[in-house]
């Protein structure tokens, strides 16, 4: 298919990045060109989906539903440092060949999923004997798990990977790569070739995190490398589990049990210095999560948002084992993406400790049923209905919020959580993320993927600066970015001291370059050029060849 065989609204296609078949399992070398900073050497992964369609022995083609469910396929970009030149070697596979083949064969898709429509033949007897009876679980190898990536996390080495290190190990000093989702489970991936390799569950971590859920973005200190997360267990009482995985020993600590709250689709969670904040916003699982049997995946298994419905702050000691030690509420909303938080001094009460916290929000939950790949590809008709005016339901905010008094606070007790700032949409972004030396720290700069009515889908890359209240934006007719990794200048001190990494869709030429930004002025400074498309996937993690520290789940 040509680039102009095809209407596409406003004249910036999409379509080829989210019908990405080729693999590049033996390593080619891009070309660079512009001047990529010499502090930028390291490795950087990238998770996603690749394509959506199968042709199957039946001669049909089966297509997945929606772009969460799309079949996972990894990405390595190497950027190597020779001299005054630099070099970017890149290596990509899918990861789930055994599903696609299973689907190749039967043309169904089982098992369960984050948004694939149900057969409408599907009778009402099978549908409640699904819930009774659950289906046998997928093999192992068909779990299509590619949502966000941890580079050698505590708690969970490859054992394939402890016997290479008697070997010498990886020179990249990455010895494990796990793939996760917003279950809780996850998979092991060969740092180099990128294999498949293993499933393990939290279980693995602590016996007592046996529930299916938890967020595909865990959260690192920055300083200790230790990891907290949750682990949901659905059911009529639902319970969550806050837990930490130590960096020093390995060892993992539950340390909260949550039951006063509904069961719920959280992407993501907070830390400070000292709190684990868990928020607990519209997503909520009806009939306690057993819906989720009913519809066999998650999204119709989703209540109707509510305006009534608080969003509420658990706070959760990190330091000293107490527990749940305050909680907050405010006005619903829906996130995917948490962004930071830190402690400061109250400015009302100077004795006291407040948390201030950003995240990116929705105003409901319309935004979830905008991912049909339907609706935000190019060429379909069906994505009109999501563009310009028809689009503001699912329109994204930058949004601040400050906890009063975390120090003082009744655990038992709802107390307001306060909105300090709302950025407008034409300065706000998902995929948010900020310089990693800031994190837990007060941050001023957030970067992330934008969407200003341009195309059907991000359009741009924005950098919106909290202080100001400004945005500055790196846009190109026809180019869809993925999300951008902040990589810090080692020798600079200001927050937006380093480059921005993100890989972009050239629609027109349907081929995909790896941009390097300046991230205090959004210009380019560098990029490597592909021959291939790469999907428009979810989230990247990066390892510094130069610069030691523990790897950055975020």
């Amino acid at each position: 298919m040509t680039p102009n065989a095809t209407k596409h609204f406003n004249d910036w296609p999409n379509d080829t990045g989210f019908e990405v078949i080729h693999e590049e399992r033996e390593p080619v070398e891009l070309s660079v060109s512009g001047h990529i900073p010499s502090y930028v050497s390291g490795t950087l992964y990238r998770t996603g989906p690749g394509c959506h369609q199968v042709k199957t022995i039946k001669d049909t083609t089966f297509a997945v539903d929606h772009w969460f469910d799309g079949f996972s396929q990894n990405h390595r970009f190497q950027i190597i440092q020779t001299g005054s030149s630099t070099r970017v070697v890149y290596n990509s596979r899918r990861s789930v060949d055994p599903l696609i083949e299973n689907i190749r064969l039967t043309g169904n898709m089982d098992g369960f999923s984050f948004g694939q429509k149900r057969d409408p033949c599907t009778s009402f007897f099978k549908k409640v004997m699904s819930v009774f009876i659950p289906d046998p679980p997928r093999p192992q190898e068909q779990n299509n798990i590619g949502v966000t990536l941890s580079i050698n996390p505590p708690g969970l080495s490859d054992p394939q990977a402890a016997e290479s290190k008697k070997g010498g190990g990886h020179a990249s000093g990455i010895h494990t790569l796990l793939v996760k989702s917003d279950v809780a489970i996850m998979r092991h991936i060969d740092p180099e070739t990128l294999e498949p390799r293993g499933i393990v569950s939290q279980k693995a971590l602590h016996p007592e995190l046996s529930g299916n859920m938890s967020a595909a973005h865990a959260k690192s200190d920055p300083v200790t490398g230790d990891i907290f997360n949750y682990n949901l267990a659905l059911g009529r009482n639902p319970i969550y589990r806050a837990f930490r995985v130590s960096a020093a020993t390995g060892q993992t600590e539950i340390l909260a049990t949550i039951t006063d709250a509904p069961g719920a689709y959280l992407h993501s969670s907070l830390i400070t210095e000292n709190y684990f904040i868990l928020c607990i916003w519209s997503g909520r699982y009806a009939w306690g999560g057993l819906k989720i049997l009913w519809e066999k995946n998650m999204l119709d298994a989703i209540s109707p948002f509510d305006p009534n419905q608080k969003a509420l702050w658990y706070v959760i000691d990190r330091r000293q084992g107490k527990g749940v030690v305050a909680k907050y509420e405010c006005d619903p909303f829906f996130c995917f993406h948490t962004i930071n938080a830190w402690e400061e001094l109250s400015p009302t009460d100077p004795l006291h400790t407040d948390i201030v916290a950003d995240l990116s929000i929705y105003k409901n939950l319309d935004v979830l049923k905008r991912f049909y790949y339907n609706n935000i590809k190019s060429s379909c008709p069906a994505s009109l209905n999501y563009v310009g005016d028809k689009c503001r339901s699912c329109d994204v905010f930058l949004r601040r919020w400050r906890l009063p008094s975390v120090d003082t606070s009744d655990p038992v007790v709802f107390r307001d959580a306060v909105t300090v700032h709302t950025a407008i949409h034409d300065h706000s972004c998902d995929l948010p993320v900020i310089n990693p030396r800031f994190l837990t720290k007060p941050s001023r700069y957030i970067y992330g993927a934008c969407d200003r009515d341009l195309s059907t889908f991000f359009d741009g890359l924005v950098k919106y600066d909290m202080e100001t209240q400004t945005a500055t934006y790196f846009s190109m007719h026809g180019h869809s970015p993925g999300e951008a990794i902040f990589v810090p200048n080692p020798n600079g001190t200001a927050e937006d001291d380093g480059v921005l990494l993100s890989v972009v869709l050239d629609g027109f030429t349907e081929k995909s370059y790896l941009l390097v930004l300046d991230a205090k002025t959004m210009k380019e400074v560098g990029r490597a050029n592909m021959d291939c498309a790469v999907g428009f996937g979810f989230h990247g993690v990066y390892q510094s060849q130069t610069v030691d520290g523990p790897s950055t789940d975020i």
